[in-house]
């Protein structure tokens, strides 16, 4: 499997920031190990006016046997035979689209340190798989594309306004007359899509038009497609053929994807929170109370840890799109606001939700949001209150935990800081998590409530802070809370030379 994107550029503004934005350096052929085979990330071209990355997919069939389920709904809908002389090792399917998503995480979320501003821009953008299977051929590759932005890249300068997006393979050359395979070869072109966008936009499409699935589909991929498709599927013409197909036609799925992104559209249309929506009519029918999302109880543990401790100036560092800023603004004990966050596109987004651009003055006045990394100091980030790390730590490399550290502790200083992480020791209470793995793809680690307590009490003891404790969501005398949360308080300037 192969999918090259290709990127051009002037002296001023280089085509070799793709290397930076997918966090693959041009100068070096990487290879990243998967479930069922190994990718390869190189750079057939890369200097300042053009730069292509490719990705390479080599498939180990007797491991995707072994590992998938290979037939069946969800799975490849081939016979036993097939499961080893099959197409999977060479034509794009879910597998080079799972790739995309691990080999490519921080780019498909729209990361990127190093050059934010490229990354929250639009590119001019090549995409090219060499052989994909497209059951529709090429006038659904069209019907799918050209929505989000795309044109046909068939012809060069000189092609046609209707040039296809997808040359058909033939099955045989020397037979003609035997027709076109379904197998095409993707040719799309774009200078209004941002990187991530694109990526997410092959994230979904990929397996859509293969029509399967290498593995089984279950709950969480109604969870990943809305992720992928946060901003376009909602709104495209499209969109339930593929809801249907990448959720594999599991119709208890694509009804539950097809309700949220309803919502998500009415929202849109009346320039209003889903939340909000789907709150409007009152449940009368049902008696029994909905459990209480662990998000929600994380920041009612949060707002309450800094009532309690009598903050006004509050920073959200690693704020992300704004879900705790909205909540901390609703009440008014917090008279100023700070959200910190690396990504420029998940500040955008939080500015759009919070709606920054219609607020009055006065509740303006109270927000900021700031881009900054949380691995440097920041003069910005004195003076204040009280400080929220909320689910932070656990997406930072451990050998950067102690940069981390000294910028919050040590030079910001807050009165107080609240951290909240997963507590690793819960996960095993999560039926859709398999086991051994970590609840999100790009948490570095999980601590235990152990490790987190050791690394508080050493955090409260090398920069003058007293240490507290709070389960968040149930308690579980087994394995503890799903959250655990620190709430650090600074000790007075006596109680540290007693101390």
């Amino acid at each position: 499997m192969f999918v090259t994107i290709s990127t051009t550029g002037t002296a001023a503004r280089p085509a070799t920031d793709l290397g930076y934005l997918l966090h693959k350096h041009p100068d070096k052929a990487q290879r990243f190990s998967t479930s069922y085979g190994t990718a390869h990330v190189f750079y057939p071209e890369a200097n300042a006016e053009r730069c292509t990355a490719a990705l390479l997919l080599e498939i180990d069939p007797v491991a995707l046997v072994r590992r998938g389920r290979g037939k069946g709904r969800g799975g490849a809908p081939d016979a036993a035979l097939a499961q080893y002389v099959n197409d999977r090792p060479y034509a794009a399917s879910s597998l080079l689209a799972v790739a995309l998503g691990n080999v490519f995480s921080s780019a498909l979320r729209g990361v990127c340190a190093a050059r934010p501003e490229r990354a929250a821009a639009p590119l001019p953008l090549r995409v090219e798989v060499p052989a994909l299977p497209a059951r529709g051929g090429p006038d659904l590759v069209r019907r799918l594309f050209e929505p989000l932005g795309w044109t046909s890249a068939a012809g060069g300068a000189d092609r046609a306004e209707d040039a296809p997006f997808a040359d058909p393979v033939p099955l045989d050359t020397a037979f003609p007359e035997w027709g076109d395979s379904r197998y095409v070869r993707l040719l799309l072109e774009s200078e209004r899509l941002t990187l991530a966008e694109a990526l997410r936009h092959l994230y979904v499409l990929l397996p859509v038009l293969d029509d399967a699935k290498h593995y089984w589909v279950s709950a969480d991929e109604v969870d990943k497609l809305l992720r992928a498709g946060e901003g376009w599927l909602a709104g495209h013409p499209e969109r339930q053929l593929i809801t249907n197909r990448y959720l594999s036609r599991r119709w208890s799925l694509t009804r539950q994807a097809r309700e949220r992104l309803e919502l998500v559209r009415l929202a849109e249309a009346d320039d209003s929170e889903v939340e909000d929506i789907d709150n409007a009519v009152a449940d009368e029918t049902g008696t029994e109370e909905k459990p209480t999302p662990l998000a929600v109880q994380r920041r009612e543990a949060i707002l309450a840890a800094l009532g309690t401790a009598g903050a006004g100036r509050v920073l959200d560092l690693g704020c992300g799109e704004g879900h705790l800023v909205r909540a901390l603004l609703k009440d008014a004990r917090f008279t100023e606001i700070v959200g910190v966050d690396v990504s420029q596109r998940a500040l955008a987004i939080a500015a759009r939700r919070l709606k920054l651009d219609r607020m009055g003055e006065r509740q303006a006045a109270r927000v900021t949001l700031l881009q900054g990394s949380l691995a440097y100091t920041d003069r910005r980030l004195k003076g204040y209150d009280a400080a929220v790390l909320s689910e932070v730590v656990e997406h930072v490399d451990p050998p950067r935990l102690p940069a981390l550290e000294y910028a919050v502790f040590g030079h910001a200083r807050p009165r107080t800081v609240v951290v909240t992480t997963p507590n690793v020791e819960y996960n095993v209470r999560w039926e859709s998590l398999p086991a051994g793995h970590v609840r999100h793809g790009d948490h570095r680690f999980e601590w235990t409530r152990e490790e987190f307590r050791a690394w508080a009490a050493t955090v409260a003891e090398r920069h003058g802070y007293e240490v507290g404790f709070t389960p968040v969501g149930p308690d579980d005398p087994e394995v503890g809370p799903p959250t655990q949360m620190a709430t650090f308080t600074i000790r007075s300037e006596k109680e540290a030379k007693a101390a």
